[in-house]
This record gives structure tokens, C-alpha cells and sequence, in this order.
């Protein structure tokens, strides 16, 4: 069983069915399921999917985006670990704060794969973190 970390992105491909890559975040979600991986994402995720229903006032979007994602994977908290992996990454100025936010919950908890199709975190050490890779680059 590996720890995955899901960043926004992927979510957002899935519910709003991306034609470039909701069909890939599914087949890479199947994939999983099968292998008996864990699906991890962050609050900050939560909380980023919900921006656009909340600005809409679209309540049962809401609902169900509140629902689905605790669904879906594990919400990591930003702790006082995290809060430790943040600093370390911010002290980079090239790391944008919720980039580091997502990044030190997934390093905090310890993950073998952090999943994003933000290029500019594919090449980031991050202690807690074996592999960045990007959506397209996965071995499905």
C-alpha cells in the first residue's frame, strides 16, 4: 500500500470533468482502489475546491464537494509537523505559500507520492515526500 497525496488539482479535473484529464484522474483513482493505496489530500484542499461554490452561493455544490472529498482520501491537518516542513519550504521565496502548505501536510504525514500538475514542484526535495510527479507522468 502506497500514501498518495492528492493536490487540488486533481479533484477539481474529476468533479468538473476535465476533458484533457478527468478520465485520467479516474483511471488513476481505479488504479489505486485495486492496488489498496491510500488516498491523502489536505484541508487546504478542501477549502480551495470550495472557493468557487462558496462565491456562487451554490450550497449544494457545497455539500457536495464537503462531502466527496473526506470520501475520497484522508484530510491532513496543517499541525505544528507541518508548520516545520513549511518553514523549511518557504524559506525558498520560489515556493508559493499554499504550494508549501499542501506540501508540508504531505511531508509531515509521509507520503511516497505527491501527485500535482504544477511543473514547478516536480523537482522540489521535500523531507517526507520519495516522488513529485505529475498526473501525466503516473505509471497507471
Amino acid at each position: 500500500m502506497s500514501r498518495i497525496f492528492w493536490d487540488t488539482n486533481l479533484f477539481l479535473y474529476l468533479f468538473k470533468g476535465s476533458a484533457q484529464y478527468g478520465r485520467r484522474v479516474a483511471e488513476f483513482r481505479e488504479a489505486m482502489l485495486r492496488r489498496g493505496d491510500l488516498p491523502v489530500t489536505s484541508t487546504l484542499t478542501l477549502g480551495e475546491v470550495l472557493v468557487k461554490p462558496v462565491k456562487e452561493g451554490d450550497t449544494r455544490l457545497q455539500r457536495e464537494y464537503s462531502a466527496a472529498i473526506p470520501a475520497a482520501a484522508v484530510l491532513l491537518p496543517f499541525d505544528e509537523k507541518a508548520a516545520q516542513v513549511y518553514a523549511q519550504l518557504r524559506s525558498d521565496k520560489s515556493v508559493r505559500a499554499p504550494d508549501a502548505i499542501q506540501l508540508a501536510c504531505a511531508g509531515s504525514f509521509g507520503v511516497d507520492l505527491f501527485v500535482t500538475n504544477d511543473s514547478r514542484l516536480h523537482a522540489l526535495p521535500v523531507q517526507g515526500i520519495q516522488f513529485i510527479t505529475s498526473l501525466e507522468r503516473l505509471p497507471i
